[in-house]
C-alpha cells in the first residue's frame, strides 16, 4: 500500500465536502489546515439557519443580487475561514486546499487572514469564462503561494 500524500488527502476531502452543497449552480469545498491538520472545513451555500437554494428554489436556485450573483451564498473558503475564526483558530500561516480557484473577492479575504498558501483544483477563469484567475493573481501579486492541484485524486467518493 501507498501512503498518500498529505495534498491529495486534503483535496480528496474538498471535493468530498462539496457534495454538501445545497447550491443549484456550483458545488464547491475547502479545508482549511496548518502543520499537516485540518483546523476547519467549509463548502459553499447560504448562511445557517437561512434557505437551502435547492429545496427553496429547486428549479433556478436562490435569487440573483443587483450583480447576478447569489444574494444568499458564501464560498467555500469563506466559509472555512469564518468557521476557524469563529472556534478561535489561529489561521495565520495556514494552507487552504479548495475545489475553485478563489474569485477575487475571496482572494482578498484569505490575503487578509494570513492564509500562506492555497492549492486549488480548478480554474475560476475557466469556469466562469473570462480571461484570467483574477483572485489567483491577486494572491500571487501580494506574496501568497498559490498552485493548482496536480496530484492523484483515488479516494473521491462519486456521487450517485
Amino acid at each position: 500500500m501507498t501512503v498518500p500524500e498529505f495534498d491529495d488527502i486534503f483535496m480528496e476531502l474538498a471535493v468530498n465536502l462539496a457534495k454538501r452543497s445545497h447550491c443549484i449552480k456550483r458545488h464547491v469545498g475547502a479545508v482549511l489546515t496548518k502543520d499537516t491538520r485540518i483546523i476547519s472545513i467549509g463548502y459553499n451555500g447560504p448562511p445557517a439557519g437561512t434557505h437551502n437554494c435547492d429545496k427553496e428554489w429547486p428549479e433556478v436556485g436562490c435569487p440573483r443580487d443587483s450583480k447576478g450573483g447569489c444574494s444568499l451564498a458564501i464560498h467555500a473558503e469563506q466559509n472555512a475561514l469564518f468557521y476557524a475564526v469563529k472556534n478561535k483558530t489561529e489561521v495565520q500561516g495556514a494552507t487552504l486546499y479548495v475545489t475553485l480557484a478563489p474569485c477575487l473577492a475571496c482572494s482578498r479575504i484569505i490575503y487578509t487572514m494570513g492564509v500562506k498558501k492555497v492549492i486549488y483544483l480548478n480554474s475560476y477563469a475557466e469556469y466562469k469564462g473570462i480571461e484570467s484567475d483574477e483572485g489567483v493573481d491577486f494572491l500571487t501579486k501580494f506574496g501568497v503561494e498559490v498552485q493548482r492541484y496536480s496530484g492523484q485524486l483515488e479516494n473521491v467518493t462519486h456521487m450517485i
